[in-house]
């Protein structure tokens, strides 16, 4: 949700998806993952926040170091250029490019927490990925 929304917006909306995921929870039917189902809601409060902020375009992405050492230069610089990079794309692709990448979800996965056929999560993610590159100028065949 963090790269969806921003890292203060991120966990304001976490905390809301839970206290959602605990007041629906009678409605969890089982025909799906739990993972799968609670991934949905919290999609729906990024996506609803998007909506009702108009950020579509401007949202600061922030990650965490993976450890504790310093990273190079170059490396900060990529990862800042992939953030100002994800920052601009679609809040779809950016939710699908998340959910794939970040969260490890398949395919039918994501199309059960998104509600969208499994070939539209495929051709969306492609999408994503060619405009990332497009954005970070990586040249791709």
């Amino acid at each position: 949700m963090v790269r969806m929304v921003g890292r203060q917006e991120g966990e304001d909306l976490t905390q809301q998806a839970y206290v959602k995921a605990f007041e629906r929870l009678g409605q969890f039917e089982g025909s799906a993952k739990f993972e799968t189902w609670l991934y949905r809601l919290a999609t729906n409060e990024a996506l609803q926040h998007l909506r009702r902020e108009r950020v579509r375009k401007t949202v600061p992405m922030e990650t965490e170091p993976v450890t504790a050492q310093a990273e190079s230069i170059e490396g900060d610089d990529l990862s800042q250029r992939l953030q100002l990079a994800l920052s601009q794309l679609e809040p779809d692709l950016r939710t699908i490019i998340s959910l794939k990448e970040d969260g490890g979800l398949s395919y039918r996965e994501i199309a059960e927490a998104m509600r969208i056929p499994e070939g539209t999560v495929g051709s969306r993610l492609n999408r994503a990925r060619r405009e990332l590159a497009k954005l970070l100028g990586i040249e791709t065949s």
